[in-house]
């Protein structure tokens, strides 16, 4: 509980990758829940998270298909190797994702975060192995 409290917020540190913010786990777990059901776009959309342009959604489908696993909802633990970085006007958030096959896969969410007047804005960039 401790780590958590101390994580709650998120870490404007240019020097280095920190835990995803507390605050941001049930927003990129909704996203991560809308993909297992194959909504790619966010087309029942997620609060907060901008939807997903239809190319990029389809390269994401892609790369899940081609990847040959069965993506599932994220695990306390994903949170455990997943980051985020400040990068001056924003947060580059990489989150490790999970299949059924596997537990742990090499598949990463790869987003963006940025503060807003009313809380945080959450743009999807893409689904891949880096």
């Amino acid at each position: 509980m401790r780590g958590e409290v101390e994580n709650a917020g998120a870490e404007k540190d240019e020097e280095k990758a920190h835990p995803v913010a507390v605050a941001w786990r049930p927003v990129l777990r909704e996203v991560v829940r809308a993909f297992v059901r194959g909504d790619y776009e966010l087309a029942d959309g997620v609060p907060s998270v901008l939807p997903v342009p239809a190319a990029t959604a389809e390269q994401i489908r892609k790369y899940v298909a081609d990847y040959g696993a069965t993506l599932i909802e994220l695990p306390d633990a994903a949170w455990e190797t997943s980051c985020a970085q400040w990068m001056g006007n924003g947060w580059e958030v990489l989150v490790d994702l999970w299949t059924q096959e596997e537990g742990p896969s090499d598949l990463v969410l790869h987003l963006d975060v940025t503060e807003s007047g009313t809380g945080y804005r959450f743009k999807v960039h893409l689904v891949y192995v880096p």
